[in-house]
């Protein structure tokens, strides 16, 4: 799975349209980076980025931003509307796919030493990524914004974790950066058959984790023994809410923030506020995504209402982002698409991919003269086709009458080979890269010093592909075995076809892996791959011969 990582850096200037490009320009700069979004603000004299990319590479975007904003940005001349401590306000990483918490945490870390030591600003670390629990809060962190950071900087309590603890000229100039780590915020609207606001607003108050303030018989509100106000929790956590009319719509929506989707996903979000707007004689008629979401978000709601229907959830991705499209009618209001608002495929979109290719397209580019698509990539390939098959025994079997004892086991194995299916999808264009890579290498001028060592880790880089594609081989087998053995008779064909494509698949991969050995000099790397792939390829002949075997007797006995 690829390694991505979302950024989303306030900067305190939304007036100034040479420095906003500036700033852009800083984080575009850096290879394996896109900047989705810029969006200023005149009151608030604000402006907010949204960039995603490998984690490395944002890092280093997001390090280059502050370093331009500290340049183009006065503090002492700066005011807005919006909360504000320093030029580069706030700067959280989000994990999307592929990363933890602790990796976003870990970034934060070294971007903040590196901000403090090579730019002497002020650092703290918030959300995720606080050494303290006072400084969690973003609120508590800026509490008397710019203005007070003289103050504050010479309190102890509130010594920086990265960078001067001292109001000097320079700092000055740049104020304070938070820095951190946070959960991904999805901002989502329902969308209900009225236009009455205060409607939709009960609604927010019933669904959201604050929930509202407790009332007694006379409507004045509730207070404790301390004289705090009392509050009656709403039904969801990690949900922020409330209720407003939209003209351009003509009708009033739920507008929700969900600060952690992976505590309360979006399905049970819409599925609440259903709950809530058929008390008040109401009806939900869809709801929309504002921004971008993560495939994950959308992935859980496909899931959920394929099982609600009974249906098996070993389905394609895309399978499962329509029927997620159609049940949280996401295309009421305009038409959803998937490709400009989940963010990885908007990262997928205008990249070449073999997997993308018509069949005849991609068999004419692999007879052609081109060295690459070659081998590697048709042994990906067969595990791909190894694994469709396998998950379409799971299908086959799912709903079949007399298979109920099987069912579950069945879409598990499904849902596996799916995953694989896209695994080995995208091993087919790693392995195109890699030799493009070699080639590269090969290329370099003999009397450069880095020749040497850019050849040897693009040797090793093709020989480590296909073996992962032969590692990955492996797993189908559990696939065929399952399918042969549990699955539907009048597939058992396709279930045994299952282990024939995973044996293509590692019988060529293997052979991609022994033609690379030879051109790397490290031979302790050399002895440890050969031993492995040819242990793994033993395997894989043995158990797939054998089901082959079992399978070809069986249907010759039938005829």
């Amino acid at each position: 799975m690829e390694k991505i990582v979302e950024c989303v850096p306030n900067f305190s200037e939304g007036r100034n349209q040479e420095v906003i490009n500036k700033i852009a320009e800083a984080i575009k700069s850096v290879e394996g980076v896109v900047l989705l979004d810029v969006d200023p603000g005149q009151a608030t004299n604000r402006t907010v980025y949204t960039f995603v990319g490998e984690p490395e590479a944002v890092k280093e975007a997001a390090f280059r931003a502050i370093k331009t904003a500290a340049e183009l940005i006065d503090m002492r001349q700066h005011s807005g509307e919006h909360p504000r401590i320093g030029a580069a306000d706030v700067v959280p990483f989000v994990p999307v796919s592929g990363v933890t918490m602790e990796d976003c945490v870990r970034l934060a870390e070294e971007l903040g030493k590196r901000v403090g030591e090579e730019l002497g600003i002020p650092v703290y670390l918030y959300e995720y990524a606080a050494k303290s629990e006072e400084r969690r809060s973003l609120a508590n962190i800026r509490e008397g914004e710019y203005e007070a950071l003289p103050k504050k900087l010479s309190d102890p309590k509130w010594k920086p974790d990265f960078g001067p603890a001292e109001f000097n000229e320079r700092v000055a100039k740049t104020g304070a950066t938070v820095i951190g780590a946070r959960e991904f915020l999805i901002a989502y609207n329902v969308n209900l058959n009225t236009k009455d606001k205060k409607l939709a607003h009960e609604i927010a108050l019933n669904i959201r984790e604050k929930g509202r303030y407790k009332r007694d018989a006379n409507g004045k509100i509730v207070r404790d023994e301390n004289g705090n106000k009392v509050r009656v929790p709403g039904k969801l956590k990690a949900v922020r809410a409330i209720g407003w009319y939209i003209d351009e719509y003509g009708q009033a929506q739920v507008s929700i923030n969900l600060v952690n989707y992976k505590v309360t996903p979006l399905h049970r979000v819409f599925e609440a506020c259903e709950e809530e707007a058929q008390k008040l004689g109401l009806r939900v008629t869809g709801s929309e995504i504002v921004g971008l979401v993560p495939k994950e978000a959308i992935l859980q709601a496909g899931r959920h209402f394929l099982k609600k229907q009974g249906r098996s959830t070993a389905v394609s991705e895309e399978e499962l982002i329509h029927i997620a499209d159609l049940s949280l009618g996401l295309s009421q209001l305009y038409p959803f698409k998937p490709e400009e608002k989940i963010i990885e495929l908007r990262l997928e979109k205008d990249k070449e991919r073999l997997w993308k290719m018509r069949v005849r397209d991609f068999l004419n580019e692999l007879a052609s003269q081109s060295p690459a698509p070659g081998g590697g990539s048709v042994a990906a390939l067969s595990g791909a086709l190894s694994a469709a098959l396998g998950s379409m025994v799971s299908n086959l079997t799912f709903l079949k009458k007399g298979f109920e004892d099987v069912r579950e086991e069945m879409e598990k194995m499904g849902v596996e080979a799916q995953r694989l299916k896209d695994e080995f999808l995208s091993l087919m264009d790693r392995d195109t890269e890699a030799f493009n890579k070699m080639m590269a290498a090969m290329k370099i001028s003999r009397k450069d010093p880095e020749r040497e060592k850019k050849m040897e880790e693009a040797s090793k880089e093709a020989t480590e592909v296909p073996l992962d594609t032969l590692r990955t081989s492996e797993k189908l087998l559990d696939i065929a075995s399952l399918a042969i053995e549990k699955g539907n008779p009048n597939s058992i064909s396709d279930s045994a076809g299952v282990a024939v494509m995973a044996l293509a698949a590692a019988q060529e991969a293997y052979l991609n892996v022994l033609i690379n050995l030879p051109s790397i000099k490290d031979e302790e790397f050399k002895g440890k791959v050969k031993k492995e792939a040819e242990e793994i390829l033993s395997r894989i002949e043995e158990r797939a011969s054998e089901m082959f075997r079992r399978v070809k007797e069986k249907l010759e006995g039938e005829i």
